[in-house]
């Protein structure tokens, strides 16, 4: 089974927005061993899109769009592959009903352009939309199928998982049962990540191990096939710990943890609150932790001490302690922890200082970032960052460095 993806829509040539459509697709499908052959991006074109539909057809047995099932005029995906395929559009009283109800939810009032969205392919495979209005569809048609789906992402993706994987599962008579595991690091880059696990890269086979960088994180995924998914996790342990034993003190957690949640998640474990004060990131560190739900029971407050007087007059950090060894130091790094801790009566405080750029600091140079960590009964541990980068670059960083460091304390 050859599969192109053909993601609809001028927003995507024009940059407004990013396929990440087509990237998520790909990624499930590969979970699932069925391969991706091309991806495809085409404006709010008829003529456009039905060449490349043409185009689709001659090298792969699976069409699968993403966009043009809105109730606009540009919306027109189902309408060109109706044309070209010779398929027929009906009303889906189901569909009809459910985009009805949700405009009675949100107490709006339906124009009689939405009704289009109910529109299906005669004697397609409707594919409930749970999350939005439009349902996407699969049919089958000389050979080829076409699988319809929604271009708004929150709308996609549960659709795609939930509906179209099982059609696609079922038409392929795949019975193996193919899962992963996704180990998540930070403060490894992914080329080194690579180099130190590459005899097991070498020698892979099933399961397989494949490295990606995200914008927050470099991420291993393990996908192991097998009858049972109890099966398929016996092959994948001891390929974990094989890495774990190599590069595990890079891990900070495995599928869908994120550096905050992980933190979020340690800190709930030991009945811990936490403070911060932040020079450099101003704001960032606490706004990364407030993204997480349920976290005002840990999240006490916090302070954006920017400048030296702030550090001072704020929290009560010694002024003879910057004179002697500057904001950008350790010794800042700590005194920012113990009194943010003391200041707001929390079990963790953590201090954020450095040089963003793009000019040095005092003579420290740019990147340049201490990270204070204080815990209940200890001296604040302390962690010297070197950054390379924007000015932005550099202080969101430091704000990830300082929940990864954070889950590393936790974690002792």
């Amino acid at each position: 089974m050859k599969v192109e993806i053909i993601a609809v829509g001028s927003e995507l040539l024009l940059g407004q927005i990013t396929n990440t459509n087509a990237s998520f697709i790909s990624s499930r499908l590969a979970e699932i061993g069925i391969d991706v052959h091309f991806h495809t991006v085409v404006g709010d074109n008829p003529k456009r899109l039905e060449e490349a539909i043409t185009i689709g057809e001659e090298r792969a047995d699976v069409l699968i769009f993403s966009g043009g099932l809105g109730p606009t005029k540009d919306d027109m995906t189902k309408e060109t592959i109706a044309k070209h395929a010779g398929l027929t559009l009906i009303s889906d009283d189901e569909a009809l009903k459910q985009i009805e109800q949700y405009f009675e939810r949100s107490k709006r009032i339906m124009t009689e352009n939405n009704k289009k969205q109910a529109l299906v392919f005669e004697g397609s495979e409707v594919l409930p939309n749970r999350t939005g209005m439009a349902p996407g569809m699969a049919v089958e048609k000389e050979g080829i199928q076409y699988i319809l789906l929604p271009g708004p992402p929150h709308e996609m993706q549960p659709m795609f998982v939930d509906e179209a994987i099982p059609y696609l599962l079922k038409i392929s008579g795949k019975k193996e049962v193919i899962t992963s595991r996704v180990l998540k690091f930070y403060g490894i880059g992914e080329a080194e990540l690579e180099h130190r696990i590459q005899p097991i890269l070498e020698q892979q086979s099933n399961p397989t191990v494949a490295p990606l960088a995200t914008a927050e994180a470099v991420t291993l995924r393990i996908t192991a096939k097998a009858k049972t998914i109890d099966e398929a996790n016996q092959l994948i342990n001891p390929i974990e710990e094989e890495i774990r034993s190599i590069v595990g003190e890079f891990i900070y957690g495995i599928d869908d943890d994120t550096l905050s949640s992980k933190a979020v998640e340690l800190l709930k474990q030991k009945g811990y609150t936490l403070s911060a004060a932040e020079s450099l990131t101003a704001g960032l560190f606490l706004a990364e932790l407030a993204d997480e739900p349920g976290i005002s029971g840990t999240l006490s407050g916090g302070v954006i001490v920017y400048d030296e007087d702030a550090k001072v007059n704020q929290l009560g950090v010694d002024q003879n302690l910057l004179d002697e060894y500057g904001v950008v130091s350790k010794e800042c790094a700590e005194s920012l922890a113990f009194h943010v801790q003391q200041k707001f009566d929390t079990h963790v405080g953590v201090g954020i200082t450095g040089a963003a750029g793009p000019t040095p600091h005092d003579g420290t140079p740019v990147g340049t970032v201490w990270i204070g960590i204080a815990l209940p009964n200890g001296k604040p541990a302390t962690y010297k960052l070197m950054l390379s980068g924007t000015r932005n670059s550099n202080r969101l960083r430091s704000a990830r460095f300082a929940l990864y460091y954070l889950i590393k304390e936790l974690s002792k």
